[in-house]
């Protein structure tokens, strides 16, 4: 059954055409998806920040087909596969898709790929990763995203231990995205592997465990969440001073 987003005005606004278009005239109609929290916040009603998108392109391809386009392009994490392109004085994040080669905890490295379920693959939570393409129809590799969103299931892409091991603050973010979008208890199986894991907090900065709790107080569950996480030990553990 083909699910495709509607009454969405940033899908057809003038400034996300012109992104979409300039990326199919260098890599062809299916070369670049929207994708992440723009597509999950679109399935659930929520309002959305920012538009991401992820193209098989590589970022000096982006680069390219963005000057044809006549848009402003800036290189924002070119080695990560990231350029921002400027559109009628809007971001729109463009990502090359990536797999991980190595991971240490806080920071991976990467390598391109035009495979979307690798893409997928190294996602944080299923519901994060639906993409749609430039007509709204949503393609959700782990085939279960779209319902993760409705019922407001907060489950790790694949193993919860390995997601976490790559990057740690994955078990902040399993708390903030639960406390704006989960339902009831949280996802058994990811929150025993955030408890078993969560000395792994140890090796991020104090900044980048701030800001994400910071994300999470901001939530209408914040409180539940707070609790959640204090109950398995992750708040009693001290981050890297910043």
């Amino acid at each position: 059954m083909n699910r495709v987003l509607e009454g969405q005005d940033w899908l057809t606004a003038s400034a996300t055409r012109a992104v979409m278009a300039a990326l199919a005239e260098a890599g062809g109609a299916d070369c670049a998806r929207f994708v992440g929290g723009c597509v999950r916040n679109a399935v659930l009603g929520a309002p959305i920040d920012d538009v991401d998108i992820a193209t098989v392109l590589t970022p000096e391809a982006v680069v390219r087909a963005l000057k044809a386009a006549g848009l402003k392009s800036v290189p924002t994490g070119m080695e990560h596969g990231t350029v921002t392109a400027i559109s009628e004085r809007q971001p729109f994040e463009i990502t090359t898709l990536r797999r991980d080669v190595s991971t240490d905890g806080r920071r991976a490295t990467v390598a391109f790929t035009d495979d979307w379920a690798e893409d997928a693959a190294r996602r944080d939570f299923r519901l994060n990763a639906l993409y749609a393409d430039a007509e709204g129809l949503i393609l959700d590799p782990t085939g279960a995203g779209y319902e993760d969103a409705l019922a407001g299931r907060i489950v790790f892409v694949g193993e919860p231990e390995q997601r976490i091991r790559e990057d740690y603050l994955r078990i902040l973010r399993f708390f903030r995205i639960h406390a704006w979008y989960g339902k009831g208890e949280p996802d058994a199986a990811g929150l025993k592997a955030c408890a078993d894991l969560r000395d792994g907090l140890k090796q991020l900065s104090g900044e980048r465990v701030r800001d994400e709790l910071l994300k999470t107080a901001a939530a209408d569950n914040a409180a539940a969440a707070f609790r959640q996480m204090a109950a398995i030990g992750v708040l009693s553990v001290e981050s890297t001073p910043i």
